[in-house]
């Protein structure tokens, strides 16, 4: 089919490639605009970006799809038979979402109607689901409402952030090839999604990794694997912020201050937290690398009575 991928950041990148390597016609790929990054402030493509330009792709990258008729102009001109939209990053206007022959269509990274909106993929462990999945939605102009076209599920078990990200977006990439033959063929169903089932995902900040020793180990664990590898799990231990990357639940308990270390190992370091006993296994420094405790306590020391905050 002649299409037009929109996306922007690592996850979408195998959907696209896998178009591609599918032998559909990509004609444009939209994406949101460079940024400068990193320490040198040096301005960047987007992983979507890199790899349109590494197959010839012509890319469109408006600061705002809704205000850019020069994008709608070049689309129309086009005459994709339809958009596939992989988190791209902006709301599209009616007048793009009804262009194509077939409309647009979403890859989105949760089995609706549950975990609507921007952070589908971390949302899924902090709430404990047992699965997780790609949904590939008809597009509307509400956010992840429109019409289910196919899912794929996976369990979400021990996975964290990137574990089940990089499986998701694989996933999503067969989905997404294998539902384009059945569109073309006529053979998909659109299924309305059930409003009273929904859940939403916000956005999530650098704020959201503070680590609250109030909340029980079971949900400091999933926030720690949640969180990996971006915002990261943190607190502060005296006046330095420790990351905390993996941890276990014990089930234990204890009747200390929230927060306070109550036994130190090799095994990890054991924290009163609400409802239980948390068990710190890697953590990281400022400045510093990513260890096993075992390895931390190798030049470094932690006594029991500290207070984590």
């Amino acid at each position: 089919m002649r299409t037009v991928f929109m996306g922007t950041p690592d996850f979408a990148v195998p959907v696209l490639d896998a178009m591609i390597k599918a032998g559909h016609e990509v004609g444009y790929v939209i994406t949101q605009p460079d940024k400068a990054r990193n320490r040198g402030k040096q301005v960047q493509f987007t992983p979507v970006k890199k790899l349109a330009a590494a197959n010839g792709i012509p890319v469109l990258q408006p600061q705002k799809i809704r205000n850019s008729p020069e994008t709608l102009e070049i689309l129309k001109e086009y005459a994709p038979d339809i958009i596939v939209v992989v988190a791209y990053g902006q709301i599209l206007q009616k007048e793009i979402l009804e262009l194509p022959k077939y409309g647009c269509v979403n890859v989105h990274a949760s089995l609706l109607p549950k975990l609507r909106g921007a952070s589908p993929i971390q949302h899924a462990i902090l709430v404990g689901e047992e699965k997780s999945g790609v949904t590939i939605m008809q597009m509307g102009e509400g956010m992840d409402t429109g019409d289910m076209l196919t899912r794929v599920s996976t369990p979400v078990g021990h996975k964290n952030g990137e574990e089940l990200h990089d499986e998701l977006s694989q996933l999503g990439a067969r989905l997404l090839v294998d539902t384009l033959v059945l569109i073309e063929e006529g053979m998909v169903t659109p299924e309305p999604q059930d409003d009273s089932l929904s859940t939403y995902a916000g956005m999530i900040t650098k704020a959201d990794g503070k680590i609250d020793f109030e909340k029980s180990p079971v949900q400091i664990e999933r926030q720690i694997r949640a969180f990996d590898p971006w915002p990261g799990a943190y607190c502060s231990l005296g006046e330095r912020t420790m990351k905390v990357w993996k941890a276990e639940v014990t089930g234990k308990a204890a009747d200390a201050a929230k927060g306070t270390v109550i036994d130190v190992s090799g095994d990890g370091i054991d924290v009163c937290c609400g409802g239980g006993v948390l068990r710190i296994t890697e953590l990281q420094m400022p400045g510093k690398k990513r260890v096993t405790v075992d390895a931390f306590l190798r030049g470094n020391k932690i006594e029991k009575g500290t207070i984590l905050v």
